[in-house]
């Protein structure tokens, strides 16, 4: 299901706001990618960055071009994984913390 435009901006507006729901964003993001659900991974991902970093500046940090960028978290997006991990260490860096993995 397709989010509206105003709910975008309005989880865009609380992540500028509130750092606990931003850092929560990018956790549940990384989460849903773990367990499979690479769509809806990529989705959270996507708002995360237009609300944060923004394209062209993940870009210019990972090297990767911005068109390939919006590409990848689209909904066909196919990201490798040296890209993925690429830029989910930028995110973690530009965000200040480092998520890890507990069984």
């Amino acid at each position: 299901m397709a989010l509206t435009r105003d709910f975008r901006e309005t989880v865009q507006a609380r992540v500028q706001r509130d750092e606990k729901f931003r850092r929560g964003l990018m956790r549940d993001a990384i989460e849903a990618l773990l367990a499979g659900e690479n769509a809806l991974g990529r989705e959270i991902l996507r708002d995360f960055i237009n609300a944060t970093v923004g394209f062209p500046t993940l870009a210019d940090k990972t090297g990767i071009h911005v068109k390939t960028l919006h590409q990848m978290f689209g909904p066909k997006g196919n990201p490798t994984a040296t890209n993925l991990f690429n830029i989910i260490a930028c995110l973690q860096e530009q965000e200040g913390v480092r998520l890890r993995v507990v069984a």
